[in-house]
């Protein structure tokens, strides 16, 4: 930890003019490409860690890097504005950003549903509206809290339909100096009338370098489930990662980990290369369920490491299931979702 970490406000005054000398939140708008338009906050905690959050893109979070050190996955695609979203089918993939973080809801999760037959816009596509639709009243804050310097970037996301349903996400992601992690307090409410499907996936996505074949997976797993057939001739080796191969298809896994005391479940990728190492940890009350998705692919060389409150088949298997999360009128859930890096 570095000498100005260990400071609070009356010990550092002497030394600086603005807090923004050490850490801080910046505003701004991309002004090029399909990204133009793109409202985002650069937050960097002064402690090494940096990420961007894209306000107009559900408050995913774009690139990020720790010390020097890029660890999320970028698709060619790169920013793009949510006026670029095409629903229809796996049509989502042509604005996939990737980043740290791509928020997959409100209502659907996983493959194109066409399944649904009330619905207004007929069938729903791959990963639903999140993460290309814009936050409202959005505000960002950094100030001193019982001596530790907090930044916290807030907005509210909606996904509403007359004559459907009305549901609001409020967002706030939070660090602070001297703590190298990244915090998502979510709070989704009911504002509608009716109950309404609750379908949530934290599509969590970690690239090179910090994902290599050096790296390797370790959770305190109770149980793990292959998706397919492909998934289940490789299941002896889901931690273990290897150099991008040519021509390779992705490979989900489902796992089920043991909470830990505080309710939080993890699981932590670790580079002993880099020295480095990248947890996940979920309130396992809420978000019962983690997806990985291991894609060693040639330029889709990514790992998804997926907290949800569902399995990525869509609303009417989750139906089918018996497992599909409603929400009721004027109902609120909370989400807690924590990525912390550390240093070997």
């Amino acid at each position: 930890m570095s000498a100005h970490e260990k400071m609070n406000a009356t010990n550092l005054k002497p030394y600086i003019g603005s807090m923004q000398q050490l850490a801080g939140i910046r505003t701004s708008v991309l002004d090029d490409g399909k990204g133009r338009g793109v409202r985002v906050a650069d937050v960097d905690n002064g402690s090494g860690l940096q990420f961007t959050v894209l306000l107009d893109r559900g408050m995913d979070i774009g690139r990020a890097t720790f010390k020097g050190i890029p660890f999320a996955y970028m698709t060619p695609v790169g920013y793009s504005h949510p006026a670029h979203f095409e629903e229809e089918g796996l049509r989502w993939l042509r604005n996939f950003t990737g980043g740290l973080m791509t928020g997959c809801g409100l209502r659907n999760v996983g493959i194109p549903d066409d399944g649904i037959e009330d619905d207004v816009d007929g069938p729903m596509g791959l990963h639903g509206r999140l993460s290309n639709t814009p936050a409202e009243k959005t505000s960002v804050t950094e100030e001193w809290v019982d001596g530790q310097y907090q930044l916290a970037v807030s907005g509210t996301v909606r996904e509403t339909c007359f004559f459907r349903e009305n549901l609001e996400l409020k967002r706030t992601l939070s660090t602070a100096m001297g703590d190298n992690s990244i915090t998502f307090t979510d709070r989704i409410t009911n504002r509608g009338v009716r109950p309404a499907p609750l379908m949530f996936l934290y599509h969590i996505n970690l690239g090179f370098p910090l994902l290599s074949e050096a790296a390797t997976l370790s959770a305190n797993v109770n149980e793990t489930t292959p998706r397919n057939e492909d998934a289940a001739k490789e299941i002896a080796d889901w931690a273990k990662c290897q150099q991008p191969t040519a021509g390779l298809a992705e490979r989900c896994f489902f796992h089920d980990i043991e909470a830990d005391g505080d309710g939080m479940a993890r699981m932590t990728l670790t580079n002993p290369d880099l020295k480095l190492a990248l947890e996940i940890a979920y309130r396992k009350a809420e978000l019962p369920y983690l997806t990985q998705w291991k894609m060693m692919g040639e330029q889709e060389y990514a790992m998804g490491l997926e907290p949800a409150n569902c399995h990525p088949d869509g609303q009417t298997q989750e139906r089918k299931n018996g497992t599909l999360r409603m929400i009721d009128p004027d109902e609120t859930v909370e989400h807690q979702v924590k990525i912390t890096l550390n240093t070997l």
